[in-house]
């Protein structure tokens, strides 16, 4: 065998070694993936952009739902709100309303204290004997320390009285029960109190009936210059 001959095994033998080797090796290269067409890659891209579509569509909806719960939430926290204002406004309307009425009662009362005081201190000892005469002194007395004290309870409620005698009258405030013909006195004012009036922080609780002065045009000489009308 001549030489040429050893040299082509030889390259032969290594190049089926290395053919071999390239095989069994684990971390040789892998051959590269085929590449994907155009239609392939196309359709992929269309696939994805349906998808994103989808999600953004679910989203929007999900935050539409979201919003319109969180409205209707307002809403309906908005009409609590004004329904337990309106609760509240009527609560404290009855409580006024009843505060009124027990307080009309109570000047009710006052009044027929106050007419038991004024006539038991118009008494004028007659035939009565003295102890007689003692005892309706003290019941005027008494009566009048009442009266006093009823009108202090008054006050501190916030109940106080009008300002009635000699003053213009008041179609607010007052009701003209009477009408006098005093030419001495203005046309106009009050001349007398026959009901007493009281305010209640301020505001009307009870009118006055008074007496007020309309002098007639014609005064006749013979007539008392206190003459008095009721009215119709």
């Amino acid at each position: 065998m001549d030489e040429a001959t050893k040299d082509q095994l030889m390259a032969a033998f290594r190049a089926h070694l290395d053919r071999a080797g390239t095989l069994d090796d684990p971390d040789a290269a892998p051959e590269a993936e085929t590449a994907p067409d155009l239609f392939t890659l196309l359709a992929e891209l269309a696939a994805l952009r349906n998808e994103v579509k989808l999600e953004s569509r679910q989203v929007k909806s999900a935050l539409d739902e979201f919003r319109s719960l969180f409205d209707a939430l307002r809403e309906s926290g908005a009409r609590l709100g004004e329904e337990q204002e309106r609760r509240r406004e009527q609560e404290r309307l009855a409580d006024q309303q009843g505060q009124k009425d027990l307080l009309l009662d109570l000047l009710d009362l006052r009044d027929r204290l106050q007419a038991g005081q004024e006539q038991a201190r118009r008494f004028r000892p007659g035939w009565f004997d003295g102890r007689a005469t003692a005892f309706i002194v003290s019941m005027a007395e008494g009566l009048e320390m009442n009266l006093r004290r009823f009108d202090e309870t008054l006050a501190r409620r916030g109940v106080t009285p009008l300002r009635t005698l000699d003053q213009p009258f008041d179609p607010h405030t007052m009701h003209a029960a009477e009408l006098v013909n005093w030419p001495a006195r203005p046309a106009g004012i009050v001349v007398r109190e026959l009901r007493k009036g009281f305010l209640l922080h301020d505001r009307l609780l009870r009118p006055a009936e008074v007496a007020v002065n309309r002098p007639s045009q014609r005064h006749d000489p013979n007539t008392s210059p206190e003459g008095v009308w009721p009215l119709a």
